[in-house]
């Protein structure tokens, strides 16, 4: 009697042990990650940082000289973006193109201080340099990632998907303002 009776609990205790395995291994101790919705861009109804609206008047600068226009962007748009640049505000722009309506976005980041933007600039170029981040992209993809202040501008062209002209110029334009990081390749 007494043996069934240790028999029956070596049993449960088993199941008890069991029970617990799986529930680990099936996602209540799998991450250890905060899972959270990216922050939303911002649109034309929205407001924006004074630092986000001058690194705006930059681009729109730069970009006269080609006779190219800066508008808030009409339709929702997120590349491919590393942790930091993910989880920070944005404000997404389009450089009106003739030839690709749909193309000519750039992303302008804001981080807290300029040390902040040069880590996420620098973590941005590294991640795109990675297999995870390169499938984002066409083959031949052309990123542009520089930093104004506490902004990080993105922008990202490639000469197999861009009919424009004006595409390669964008990045010219860009190239010209705050500090460059280069994704490796």
């Amino acid at each position: 009697m007494r043996r069934l009776r240790f028999c029956g609990l070596l049993r449960g205790a088993g199941v008890v042990v069991v029970a617990v395995v799986l529930a680990a291994g099936c996602g209540v101790g799998a991450s250890r990650e905060v899972v959270t919705f990216p922050p939303a861009s911002v649109g034309p109804a929205a407001t924006v940082s004074p630092a986000v609206l001058q690194t705006r008047t930059l681009i729109a600068a730069a970009l006269a000289p080609l006779q190219i226009q800066l508008a808030d962007a009409k339709t929702p748009f997120r590349p491919g973006e590393s942790p930091r640049v993910a989880a920070a505000p944005r404000a997404v722009y389009q450089a009106i193109l003739p030839a690709d309506p749909e193309g000519g976005q750039i992303v302008v980041y804001e981080f807290r201080d300029p040390g902040a933007a040069v880590d996420a600039g620098n973590e941005l170029a590294g991640y795109l340099g990675t297999g995870a981040g390169r499938i984002q992209f066409a083959d031949d993809a052309r990123q542009t990632i520089h930093q104004v202040g506490t902004t990080l501008i993105f922008y990202t062209w490639a000469p197999s998907t861009s009919p424009d002209p004006g595409s390669p110029k964008i990045a010219d334009a860009l190239a010209t303002l705050g500090t460059g990081f280069t994704p490796p390749r």
